[in-house]
């Protein structure tokens, strides 16, 4: 049996230096704006995951399968075709028996 890898995980990469590399403008402006907005909203620091998701906050999942591991409560990819928001649907906090997979919603 193949044992997963989970790709996103938490990372030591600089959230603005990242923002700042994204080659396109109005997607690097609006990168920064869903910063701001996520952090005042979320009350979270924004933490880089993996080499392009930036998320605020973490919990931690188990399926029944044993599969398990650790994500961001919520957080965006800056693409370079279009931009979506990952938004946990659970007060993860309060229930954590009932996560659910994390919803992504696209622009």
């Amino acid at each position: 049996m193949t044992v997963y890898k989970q790709k996103s995980t938490e990372t030591n990469i600089s959230v603005l230096e990242f923002i700042e590399n994204i080659d396109h403008p109005s997607k690097r402006d609006d990168a920064f704006q869903l910063l701001d907005l996520f952090t005042e909203t979320t009350g979270y620091e924004a933490k880089m995951w993996g080499p392009s998701i930036i998320g605020f906050g973490s919990y931690h999942y188990k399926y029944e399968s044993g599969h398990e591991g650790d994500a961001p409560l919520t957080g965006f990819p800056p693409g370079k075709r279009r931009s979506a928001c990952i938004c946990q649907a659970k007060d993860v906090h309060r229930n954590p028996e009932e996560i659910e997979v994390p919803r992504v919603y696209r622009k």
